[in-house]
């Protein structure tokens, strides 16, 4: 694969100021040679500076006119000889221009390829190839600085950490395998005990940032649920910015949810409309309120709606079960028309005034703050496979503790500590994973 010459387009398709083609791989420059041309030679170019150059197409026409810009291995983004070429943004010349390249002796690019690239040629661990699609689909401004940090090797920099207490116990368990005469002090399997409790303990911080990673990635689920005609669309259209949903005061207009993503003090919410919830004979209407019902099931934050105008006694409240409750926010709206007493404490809101909205949004901060353990300044978020992977090493280092400390023969305590070194092998790539890399970089978009 990596002898291959590879080209890509590396800006969205579509018209635009400029786009950028990328190249690279051991036969880069001379894929160039025969498509760009300017007064000398490429390889006398200096790299890392911009010429202006002609593109010619595949049958020898001048096809653009733009910048060229060489990266010489191995300091480039992929570790090979990088060109690229930064052209007018039309979509035809973009891909006429693609096309040149490929027939020059390219090849067309997978998706992902140039991050693969850099990873395999030891530019990037994987943790950090992970962190540059973190980057691309970054939603809000803690998810984007999460991504930095991840890029920055805070993850691998974990993981180097935890090798480093781990090697030292497997190299004294292996030591008395090969001179069993030379028992283990319990001094000495203290000392070893200690530093495997030690590996437990910052193992498991990393997998408490799993929640944390989930929710910066993909959005703390927000359901917005209440009676018919409480405001639930009103509110949805307020906190968007603009008219999302239908506004009705005929009751049950929404039958099916609605979703969109917004950003509150960093945080990325994936906001739900959903039906309201009350007895209902029209099948469309009943459809949608089962569907509001596993919405709040399955919802990291739960915005309850109700007219606080009116007493709660009249009102049809949303039933959660005690776990939940840490989840709900009970949202008193119309409240220019004054809130009624009786209710307990909620945030008053008027979605006809446009007031309590910053109110709202701090207390729906504070909760998935505590909920989701969302800590602004922690530098790791690690995703669902970095989950899996140090779940597994607290499931080995758990078990050569406990053989260690039964007694049971070195060679069961070395096997697991091995099998965790394997598995923090697995967080950042350094030892086989080709089927992963297969399902990481295929999210990838053609041209990074």
């Amino acid at each position: 694969m990596l002898q291959d010459t590879i080209a890509a387009i590396s800006t969205a398709l579509g018209e635009a100021a400029i786009s950028v083609v990328r190249v690279s791989g051991p036969q880069a420059l001379a894929v160039a040679e025969r498509v760009f041309r300017t007064g000398k030679p490429l390889s006398e170019l200096k790299a890392r500076q911009a010429y202006l150059v002609s593109a010619l197409d595949s049958e020898g026409g001048t096809l653009d006119q733009g910048l060229f810009l060489l990266f010489r291995g191995p300091a480039s983004y992929t570790g090979e000889d990088v060109i690229e070429f930064h052209g007018h943004g039309g979509l035809l010349v973009t891909q006429k221009l693609l096309e040149s390249l490929l027939s020059a002796g390219a090849r067309s690019a997978e998706p992902g390829e140039f991050t693969q690239r850099a990873f395999l040629n030891g530019k990037m661990d994987l943790t950090q190839a992970e962190a540059v699609m973190d980057l691309i689909h970054a939603q809000s401004t803690l998810a984007l600085k999460a991504a930095h940090e991840q890029l920055g090797g805070a993850i691998g920099k974990e993981a180097a950490a935890l090798r480093e207490e781990l090697l030292p116990v497997l190299a004294h368990v292996e030591a008395y395998i090969d001179f069993p005469e030379e028992d283990i002090s319990p001094d000495t399997g203290a000392t070893l005990v200690a530093k495997m409790d030690l590996v437990l303990e910052r193992t498991r911080r990393l997998i408490d940032t799993s929640e944390q990673g989930r929710i910066l990635r993909h959005g703390a689920r927000t359901v917005i649920c209440g009676e018919p005609n409480v405001g639930k669309s009103s509110l949805l259209n307020l906190l968007l910015g603009f008219e999302r949903a239908i506004v009705s005061p005929t009751a049950g207009t929404t039958r099916d949810t609605i979703e969109e993503i917004i950003q509150v003090h960093g945080i990325p919410l994936r906001l739900v409309d959903t039906a309201g919830l009350r007895a209902s004979l029209d099948d469309i209407e009943r459809v949608g309120i089962e569907r509001t019902q596993r919405e709040v099931e399955r919802a990291d934050l739960i915005l309850e709606v109700v007219d606080g105008s009116l007493p709660p006694a009249d009102s049809q409240r949303v039933i959660l079960p005690p776990e939940a409750e840490s989840r709900r926010i009970l949202i008193l709206n119309k409240a220019d028309q004054g809130v009624h007493p009786d209710w307990p404490e909620g945030v008053a809101l008027s979605c006809l005034n446009n007031t309590g909205v910053e109110m709202l949004r701090d207390a729906i901060r504070t909760v998935i703050m505590r909920v989701g353990s969302l800590q602004a300044d922690h530098p790791i978020a690690i995703n669902a496979r970095h989950k899996t992977c140090f779940e597994r090493i607290v499931l080995q280092v758990q078990a050569a503790r406990a053989a260690l400390l039964e007694g049971t023969a070195p060679e069961y305590v070395a096997l697991d500590l091995r099998e965790a070194l394997q598995s923090l092998g697995e967080v950042v790539g350094v030892v086989d994973v080709e089927q992963i890399l297969d399902v990481i970089f295929s999210s990838f978009c053609i041209g990074k």
